[in-house]
């Protein structure tokens, strides 16, 4: 029945555009149902969830204050995107605390990269180890992200960066799109992930004061459209992060539910539809992955 279950959900999503990578586990049980869980992609504004553990561990070593004020100019630390200190006209001090919170809720790029500043990806993928999480890989800053084929597109052609995203990977996941190359790219596997949010609701090597901070962060994440949708409910808390570039649709996250059941949750996803704007896939993302948690839920 469930191999029977997993290929229905498979041809769903290749029928619906999709290539999904995904892993759906019970915290409290371990057993788990997933989709190519192994596969590593791309992990777009998904690192910024590594990005604020390694800033709270930090900050609970003494390393850093979380109190401490930094400025970002215009023209400074200035990583494109739709929210946050990127869209600011005139300099602002933010406190690293407070850096934290834009980085993680409402994706705010750069604030992600004034905490780079701080800790360097290289420095946020060591901590990871130091904490037992492997499979997730800290490369480059997110304004790197900034600098893709759709960037240098007008609104009216994204979708021929979008077909080229779709079209120039190689067999083994090199691309000619650096930030699509997982040799060069911030990496991680929708297993990773799934270890990252149970190491996060069931510390261990994780110190609970900054697993709850982590946590805190994710639960008053405000980019809803995703999975939210199909997890969130008056009987259940849904905690996450999305991730988006080119043709990636990502989210990982935990759905507790009133009974005491917790569910991590981690869907990767390419499209190989060349548009920007794609309600269907995103609906399409939700729909797979709470199969795959209703099913758990009746083992």
């Amino acid at each position: 029945m469930t191999e029977t279950l997993l290929r229905e959900m498979r041809g769903q999503l290749r029928d619906g555009g999709l290539r999904g990578y995904l892993l759906v586990r019970d915290l409290r049980t371990g057993e788990e149902l997933g989709i190519e869980p192994d596969a590593q992609l791309p992990s777009a504004s998904l690192v910024k969830v590594p990005l604020a553990l390694a800033t709270a561990e930090r900050i609970r070593r003494g390393e850093l204050d979380g109190a401490t004020t930094l400025e970002v100019r215009p023209g400074g630390i200035t990583t494109p995107g739709p929210t946050g200190l990127s869209r600011f006209r005139h300099p602002a001090r933010v406190a690293v605390d407070d850096l934290v919170y834009l980085s993680t809720c409402i994706s705010d790029g750069t604030a992600a990269d004034a905490l780079f500043e701080l800790t360097p990806p290289d420095r946020v993928t060591r901590i990871l180890h130091e904490l037992g999480l492997h499979g997730i890989t800290v490369r480059h800053t997110v304004y790197e992200l900034s600098d893709t084929p759709e960037e240098r597109f007008d609104g009216a052609q994204a979708h021929l960066a979008h077909a080229l995203a779709i079209d120039a990977g190689t067999s083994g996941r090199g691309h000619r799109v650096p930030q699509l190359d997982t040799t060069r790219a911030n990496t991680g596997s929708a297993r990773a992930w799934a270890d990252l949010l149970q190491a996060l609701w069931t510390p261990s090597s994780i110190h609970s004061e900054v697993a709850e901070r982590v946590r805190g962060l994710m639960a008053h994440n405000l980019m809803r459209q995703r999975l939210a949708p199909d997890f969130a409910s008056d009987a259940a808390i849904w905690s996450s992060k999305t991730g988006t570039l080119l043709n990636l649709r990502h989210e990982i996250g935990v759905v507790e539910h009133a009974d005491g059941q917790s569910f991590a949750v981690a869907v990767l996803t390419e499209s190989v539809v060349p548009a920007s704007r794609q309600p269907g896939a995103e609906a399409l993302m939700a729909r797979v992955a709470r199969t795959l948690r209703d099913h758990l839920r009746q083992l």
